[in-house]
């Protein structure tokens, strides 16, 4: 099966979700850890697309798409490491989204702010709380507040 580039930025735009989050963590000396993921959803039947976007990005992995809800049976496309979003995920999609344009640009600012462990100051987690939380607008369950307050340098 061949799948054009253009076909996978279409999925993508339909399917597809830049997350960036911020989460409580003992392994780090800021007490948060950045979170950031690429993720393509697709029902069971649309299998063979994301392992033809697994294999034209050579990275990332294919799992259920939720653990928690025994009644989702579709599947997700996964990127989490950085050097896989950074060097492959970014470059492959950069300047051809429409409908995800936004989400996109703020995904690879957020990105570029950690490759450059901006994300281990407390400006750099104020410039990275802004940019996630003005994303994925689901309401968030720590506040920006929390973050900065409690943020160990």
């Amino acid at each position: 099966m061949f799948l054009t580039d253009d076909y996978f930025v279409g999925f993508v735009e339909g399917e597809g979700m830049f997350y960036i989050g911020i989460v409580p963590s003992n392994e780090t000396k800021s007490g948060w850890q950045i979170i950031y993921f690429f993720k393509v959803s697709q029902n069971p039947a649309g299998r063979q697309v994301l392992e033809e976007l697994k294999k034209r990005l050579s990275c990332g992995y294919i799992k259920a798409n939720s653990l928690s809800d025994k009644t989702d049976k579709s599947l997700a496309y996964v990127v989490r490491d950085l050097p896989s979003i950074r060097d492959r995920v970014i470059p492959f999609f950069n300047n051809k989204f429409v409908v995800k344009k936004d989400a996109f640009e703020k995904f690879k600012k957020v990105i570029s702010l950690v490759s450059e462990k901006k994300h281990l100051t407390k400006n750099g987690i104020q410039e990275i709380l802004d940019i996630a939380y003005s994303m994925n607008t689901r309401k968030r369950r720590v506040s920006k507040e929390k973050v900065l307050k409690s943020f160990i340098i």
